[in-house]
């Protein structure tokens, strides 16, 4: 019984530091692009791109949200609803000042 419960965790520590070294990869990836000199919309996408897997690894694995499919895609929805009403309701005033507030 506690070789079953050795292999059982050794799996999960082995899956833990395989998301803790992806991470690190990342931060690396993360620092160095920002000694590349992009455009500031490109160099914008990147680092969001970057930051949503890092927060998706950290999400899913040391908060163990990897098994609730049904709530995470309700809530990655509901965020982009979000985002994307966050992004635009300032261009509606920049075109447009009279309409909003």
């Amino acid at each position: 019984m506690s070789d079953f419960h050795s292999i059982d965790s050794r799996t999960h520590v082995r899956k833990y530091l395989y998301v803790f070294y992806s991470l690190m990869v990342l931060t690396v990836v993360t620092v160095s692009v920002s000694y590349v000199h992009l455009p500031f919309i490109a160099a914008l996408i990147v680092a969001l791109i970057i930051a949503s897997i890092k927060a998706a690894l950290v999400a899913g694995y040391f908060m163990h949200l990897i098994s609730e499919r049904k709530m995470i895609y309700a809530l990655l929805v509901l965020t982009v609803v979000f985002f994307v009403a966050l992004m635009f309701l300032p261009m509606l005033h920049h075109s447009d000042p009279g309409m909003v507030g």
